[in-house]
């Protein structure tokens, strides 16, 4: 074992997993320009925090959007009650979280995602039986970046931040667990989080 660590954390999307919105969209049917200005115009939305948080349901944030964006409501409503086609796993990190698992760490997850979203993209996640505890937005209506959901999480699991590292994809999240007191760590690819992880084997 790494001799500074005993808890490794991770974020899930871009992290665990890769996101395939556009390509999703794609597939609906939209170009590749109306893919990416419909993804902007839901993923830069206050809504979609609200959504993370748990304050939306599936129906509402739907309601939501099309009340904002009429045009689109048949594409909102595919892309969010379809959200299993948004994501795709990144198995060899899954395999180094089966590794790490046996070689002592704990295991957490701490992600901000929608309650519907997150069960559609888990639910046959193999590195799921390697957890030892998860926190999500949604459980707890608190966002990353804010410090009281990384101490949420320190103080659920009795963890020692000292002994902890946190794995993001976003620099504000990465931020926001050094301000909690954890290490952390930017993943910037799936190659690269695979030879950081491998420093820990």
């Amino acid at each position: 074992m790494h001799k500074d660590y005993d808890n490794i954390i991770f974020d899930l999307g871009d992290v665990l997993l890769d996101y395939r919105w556009k390509e999703m969209l794609m597939d609906y049917g939209l170009s590749e320009n109306e893919a990416i200005r419909l993804g902007r115009q839901l993923f830069d939305n206050e809504l979609w925090s609200k959504f993370d948080e748990g304050i939306y349901s599936e129906e509402e944030i739907v309601k939501a959007y099309v009340e904002l964006y009429p045009q689109d409501k048949d594409a909102i409503e595919f892309f969010i009650y379809h959200s299993e086609y948004m994501h795709k796993p990144r198995i060899k990190v899954w395999r180094k979280l089966e590794e790490l698992k046996r070689a002592g760490y704990k295991l957490y997850l701490l992600s901000n995602y929608p309650e519907i979203m997150f069960k559609k993209h888990t639910q046959y996640a193999d590195f799921m039986p390697f957890l030892d505890g998860a926190l999500v937005s949604y459980q707890v209506n608190l966002l990353k970046p804010d410090l009281a959901i990384y101490k949420a999480l320190i103080e659920k699991y009795e963890l020692n931040p000292i002994r902890s590292i946190f794995f993001d994809d976003r620099q504000k999240n990465v931020e926001g667990a050094r301000a909690a007191g954890l290490a952390s760590e930017r993943v910037l690819s799936e190659d690269a989080l695979i030879q950081m992880l491998d420093k820990f084997l």
